[in-house]
C-alpha cells in the first residue's frame, strides 16, 4: 500500500501543482532534488540496476553484526539516469535508501553521434569523446559508428544501457574492481558533456 506524496519542498508542491510538464524543466533549473518523489511523479517506470551489493561484519558487545552497502543506478533508456548507494542492516532497506537516492542525483544525458566514422545525425552515442577520473578509477567513452553496441565491461554497459547509449568504445584504468567509483567516474564523464550544452 502506498501512501500520498505530501510534497515537502517548494520544487516539490510546484511539480504536484502542475507547473512543472516533465523532468527535463525541473533538471534545467539546476536546483538539488531533494525529493525522490518528484522524479517519481514526472519519470515514471524508471528501470533499476544493482551494480554492487557489499557486506561488511562488525563485532560488538551483542555479538556479530552485519550491514549491506548497495550501489544502484536507474535510467529510463532515454536519457535521464542516476545512481545511489545506501546502507542499512537489511538488504531491502539498504536498496531502497539507494535507489531514492539515485532518482535525487537524475542527470540528463546528451546523445549525439561524434563517431568521424559514421556522422549519422541520430543520437545513438555521445557527441565527442569523455574522460574522468574518480579517486584511482578514470573512465574514457569514446563514440563508435552505429551497429557497434556497448564495447564496454558490464558495469559500464549496464550504466550506458540505461541512460540510452547505443554505440561506445571505453576505456578503464585503474581500480576497477571499485565499483562505486567507477560508476562515479562514467557518471562524471557524462555531466561534462551536460554542462558544455547547458
Amino acid at each position: 500500500m502506498t501512501t500520498e506524496w505530501i510534497p515537502k519542498t517548494k520544487l516539490g508542491r510546484a511539480v504536484k501543482e502542475g507547473k512543472f510538464k516533465s523532468i527535463d524543466e525541473v533538471l534545467a533549473l539546476g536546483k538539488p532534488i531533494l525529493e525522490h518523489q518528484i522524479v517519481d511523479y514526472l519519470l515514471p517506470g524508471l528501470k533499476t540496476e544493482i551494480i554492487e551489493v557489499r557486506t561488511t561484519q562488525r563485532v560488538t558487545d551483542s555479538g556479530r553484526k552485519m550491514s549491506y552497502r548497495v550501489v544502484v543506478v536507474v535510467g529510463d533508456e532515454a536519457g535521464h539516469i542516476g545512481y545511489g548507494m545506501g546502507k542499512s542492516s537489511e538488504f531491502a532497506t539498504a536498496r531502497e535508501k539507494a535507489i531514492n537516492r539515485a532518482k535525487r542525483n537524475l542527470i540528463k544525458v546528451i546523445g549525439g553521434c561524434g563517431s568521424w566514422e559514421c556522422k549519422c545525425d541520430i543520437k545513438h552515442s555521445l557527441p565527442h569523446k569523455v574522460d574522468a577520473k574518480v579517486s584511482a578509477t578514470s573512465v574514457e567513452l569514446i563514440p563508435a559508428p552505429r551497429g557497434v553496441g556497448l564495447v564496454a565491461n558490464d558495469n559500464v554497459k549496464a550504466i550506458l544501457r540505461l541512460a540510452g547509449v547505443k554505440d561506445i568504445w571505453s576505456k578503464v584504468r585503474g581500480s576497477v574492481k571499485n565499483r562505486y567509483s567507477l560508476v562515479q567516474a562514467v557518471f562524471e564523464a557524462l555531466k561534462k558533456i551536460e554542462g558544455e550544452v547547458a
